[in-house]
């Protein structure tokens, strides 16, 4: 097979490719960096947390309008941003730690969800809303993925310097501006918008897949904040356009596809990535490097 048919006839022949493959990069454009921030926050399960958070409201979306794109995102925001807020109220009221209490929250998230779907959907309908849709994607769809792209690397942008400075020294934050409490919330927003535009088109099992995976592979690589931001976002554009010519070579489920390759990218970065990888650790050392 020649490189055109191998890399390029696929995305040229089949509209739907090129839509899934617009999809893909417009989320690994913009839930990449988040991932990177949540990371560093050492908040990366809560990403997952959030993932499952949001399925009861875009269940509840379903059971009102069907598999209806306004409804389904509205119904997602409104219940990531809920079980968010809850968590954070547990945390602060009771002696349940923020993270406990996540955990018990997208336990019963999950649960509540499948079950909405149940009631009125089949089991095609239930995939659909697990493991999304990527193929599949309308013109709607596409243009939610490119608002939701925008409005993060923007507010990125905006936000970055207190951002880094809550990763690497919040008490510090704190003593010299008040901002650290109104960015946590606007990225946690974040988090949440990017989680409903991934359930879009990966659904709610695999939506955290391209939002942490690649940051995690870029942290094998560069300590650097910006450098690893930028190549967090480049291994999630590699990992959607790859999965999707492996899921059409081999004719794999496309969602997974992409999951399985960021998280082939992710074990190669653990091995040979240089900064902390298994291969790099194992190398002798100079006498007194540290």
């Amino acid at each position: 097979m020649n490189p055109y048919d191998l890399l390029i006839a696929p995305f040229a022949e089949f509209e739907f490719m090129r839509r899934a493959l617009v999809g893909g990069v417009a989320i690994a454009l913009a839930a990449a960096p988040v991932g990177v921030f949540l990371m560093l926050r050492r908040m990366s399960l809560t990403g997952d947390a959030m993932a499952h958070a949001i399925l009861p409201g875009a269940a509840l979306g379903y059971l009102v309008a069907g598999l209806s794109l306004p409804a389904m995102t509205f119904g997602g925001i409104l219940a990531g941003s809920l079980v968010a807020i809850s968590a954070g109220l547990v945390a602060r009221f009771t002696a349940l730690k923020e993270d406990a209490s996540l955990a018990a929250f997208y336990l019963i998230s999950l649960a509540l969800g499948v079950t909405l779907v149940s009631l009125k959907g089949s089991n095609v309908d239930l995939l659909h809303v697990l493991f999304g849709t990527v193929l599949a994607l309308d013109d709607a769809a596409l243009i939610l993925l490119a608002a939701i792209a925008t409005v993060t690397l923007v507010t990125l942008a905006l936000l970055y310097r207190p951002l880094v400075l809550e990763c690497v020294d919040p008490i510090f934050l704190r003593s010299v501006s008040r901002a650290g409490g109104p960015t946590h919330l606007v990225f946690l927003g974040l988090v949440v918008l990017n989680l409903v535009g991934g359930f879009q088109a990966l659904g709610t099992l695999l939506a955290v897949g391209l939002m942490m995976l690649p940051a995690a592979s870029s942290r094998f690589w560069s300590a650097d904040v910006t450098v690893m931001i930028a190549m967090a976002s480049g291994i999630g554009v590699a990992s959607a356009a790859c999965g999707l010519l492996l899921s059409y070579h081999a004719e794999l489920p496309a969602g997974p596809a992409i999951i399985l390759v960021a998280g082939g990218a992710y074990l190669l970065s653990m091995a040979l990535g240089r900064e902390g990888g298994l291969v790099w650790l194992a190398l002798p050392r100079k006498h007194l490097e540290a």
